[in-house]
């Protein structure tokens, strides 16, 4: 998009400071991967948010991603730096602990046949003994005497365990409740599905996982109902054909071990089929042992991280820089698998049929439309390739880009901006042009529907705002000022598509559409304001008032949100010099706040406080931008100023280390 209007490119810019790309032969100091730490933001809960991270073991962008999982089953805190026991090592694709899991489950070797469901096996840890990379992770469960491992590729992975001189080893493979399977194959292998989702997925979902071990069982317990079943009360004898299939499938495999005696697990699943998940094993691990696929998904991490050098910094520095960029790289999700011909299918989310082509999950376009998705374009164009082919097909088979994917439509937040995401990648000459006519269509569709399910797809309040040019505040659609800017500058980036395939009378009406955020402009507040169907501005109005008309922020966070014209907005406040006072208003004022819309502080408001930057919120997206502002206003020096308190202040490498949520990875 036309640069001189897109927020972004200084965004970027500042990001990109001090950083190179290495040409052939350049080589840093030590590896980009050497200096991630993925408990970056895991020191958080529900009332204050570091990042509401947990230690992804995972390839970039990969489809499973695996967790020491500390919380209870279900629990969308899976794992919390502050806890002290594991319950498993579960397979997991959870974006954010607001939107939660879907296909999850666990395994967790054990020493004791008493020890069966999560909370009899689970065991104490300790971060002195834990390793935590992108590519692997090692902790020691004392209470098991057990050393456990993890390396992952983008549909499978290894797990090593280390058990101790016993006759009461184990592994516990838990499928999760709310419909599973588990059977025994073999005596090596396990295999089973899972169905445990937060929605977002057809009547027909399942995730499909085989395990295999190369340690022969020598007794394994099967139960559809791990709350009633008495541990070691049933040993089967290891012979194929025996499961356990219902509301909540646990086995649990057995056998003798001798100190320090290795025993490694072959993982895989597929949302397919049983097949497919066993395609996935043999294809993405093959003969592999377990330091080679380490050594792979390291060499992996190096090559995406390595897009960007950096130097010129200290190492705490480049500890945050790579930590963050990791962050960055993990969402959204592959959702795609190959079938036997090396062709890319995938389980739709949105029909439940299987379908030819790719697709990814697990993002916010409201959380990552603003520098996420920019980020890729400039650093990883071949992967965005990839993701907008993704969101063709979603078109295709739901009638509606996504807007919450996880894995398929979900109702969180607002905004049409699928049209952001879609429109840059067509005009950065990234988007399959096969691809390029389809999602100009979906993109016009979005604009005059919502989808009947999930009010957070397509545009809800499109009738007033295609009518009136804003949606109105007294009509019972929540958050509409936000609604409405974010909807004018969807607009203004469908525009700029339609201009270049040469849809002059598309372009005009968007264009003109893209204005709309002049209706919700009170010149007397010089504010963003709520308005009424009959044109008045609601009454009462308070600047610090989160939610209501704005989403989880208030007036001064959202004022901002004009990224296509903002020399539009300079008029609007009376020119440069109003236009900078109110910039540093934000900073000025105190961080007061009004949190009567929701009944209680949330999270978000608190992280505002704590930061000690008056009305500036930077641990949510609405306002990370403004401080760009800046230069348009001439004042170049105070955009430095306050990047460098930002980024000196409210990030670091370690678990506490964001200032907000960062699971799909914007702040980083």
């Amino acid at each position: 998009m036309k640069s001189r209007n897109i927020f972004f490119a200084a965004l970027c810019a500042a990001v990109l400071a001090g950083c190179s790309c290495p040409s052939a032969g350049q080589r840093s100091p030590q590896r980009p991967s050497d200096y991630v730490s993925t408990l970056v933001g895991s020191q958080s809960d529900f009332t204050l948010s570091t990042g509401n991270t947990y230690p992804a073991v995972a390839l970039p962008w990969g489809m499973n991603f695996w967790t020491p999982q500390t919380g209870k089953m279900g629990d969308g805190w899976a794992y919390t730096y502050n806890a002290h026991t594991i319950r498993g090592l579960k397979q997991t694709h959870q974006p954010s602990p607001w939107i939660n899991d879907y296909g999850q489950f666990s395994l967790m070797p054990v020493r004791g046949e008493d020890k069966f469901d999560e909370e009899s096996r689970a065991s104490w840890f300790s971060h002195q003994s834990e390793v935590a990379k992108p590519y692997y992770y090692k902790t020691y469960l004392a209470d098991h005497d057990i050393r456990v491992e993890i390396t992952p590729t983008d549909r499978a992975a290894m797990m090593r365990f280390t058990f101790p001189e016993s006759g009461e080893s184990g592994v516990v493979v838990d499928a999760f409740d709310r419909g599973s399977r588990v059977e025994m194959v073999d005596d090596h292998t396990l295999a089973g599905y899972t169905t445990r989702n937060s929605g977002g997925v057809p009547e027909n979902f399942r995730n499909w996982f085989v395990i295999r071990f190369d340690k022969p069982f020598s007794a394994v317990e099967l139960t559809d109902s791990p709350a009633s079943y008495k541990a070691g009360s049933r040993l089967l004898k290891p012979e194929g054909g025996k499961s356990a299939e219902g509301d909540h499938a646990v086995a649990k495999v057995h056998f003798t071990t001798h100190r320090g005696e290795r025993v490694t697990l072959r993982i895989a699943s597929s949302f397919i089929s049983p097949e497919q998940a066993l395609r996935n094993l043999e294809t993405e691990l093959g003969a592999d042992d377990f330091e080679t696929v380490k050594a792979k998904a390291q060499a992996r991490w190096d090559e995406v991280l390595g897009r960007i050098e950096v130097s010129g910094g200290s190492v705490d520095q480049l500890r945050t820089f790579y930590s963050c960029l990791y962050r960055s790289t993990l969402f959204p999700r592959k959702f795609y698998e190959m079938d036997a011909a090396g062709n890319p299918i995938h389980y739709s989310p949105y029909n439940g049929e299987v379908r030819p082509g790719y697709m990814y999950t697990d993002t916010g376009f409201w959380d990552t439309f603003r520098c996420l998705f920019p980020l890729l374009n400039l650093v990883y164009p071949s992967v965005n390739a990839e993701i907008q082919a993704g969101l063709a097909n979603t078109w295709r088979e739901s009638g509606f880009l996504p807007e919450w994917a996880s894995p398929g439509h979900r109702g969180c937040m607002v905004g049409n901006n699928s049209a952001s995401v879609v429109s840059d990648a067509i005009l950065k000459g990234i988007t399959p042009a096969e691809e390029v006519e389809e999602l100009y269509n979906a993109m016009l569709s979005g604009r005059t529907q919502v989808h009947p399910t999930v009010s957070s797809t397509g545009r809800l309040g499109h009738e007033y705002y295609n009518s009136l040019g804003y949606v109105p505040y007294n009509v019972g659609i929540h958050e509409n000022v936000a609604r409405t800017l974010e909807y004018a500058y969807d607009d203004w980036c469908i525009a700029q598509v339609a201009r270049k395939l040469g849809r002059t009378e598309d372009a005009e009406l968007l264009e003109k559409a893209a204005q709309n955020y002049r209706n919700v402009f009170d010149p007397e507040t010089r504010l963003m304001r709520g308005r009424n169907e009959d044109g008045t501005f609601q009454t009462p109005f308070s600047p610090y008032k989160w939610g209501d008309a704005f989403t989880e922020g208030n007036s001064w966070h959202y004022t901002w949100s004009v990224f296509h014209d903002v020399e539009g907005l300079i008029d609007l406040m009376g020119g440069r010099k109003g236009f900078t006072r109110m910039l540093d208003s934000v900073f000025v004022v105190p961080p007061v706040y009004d949190d009567s819309y929701y009944g209680f502080r949330i999270h978000e408001i608190t992280e505002m406080q704590v930061a000690d930057m008056g009305n500036y919120a930077h641990g949510n997206q609405p306002a990370q931008h403004m401080i760009y502002l800046y230069d348009y206003a001439g004042q170049p020096r105070k955009a430095q100023w306050w990047v460098r308190e930002v980024m000196d202040r409210l990030y670091s490498a370690k678990p506490d280390g964001y200032c907000g949520d960062a699971g799909n990875g914007p702040p980083s």
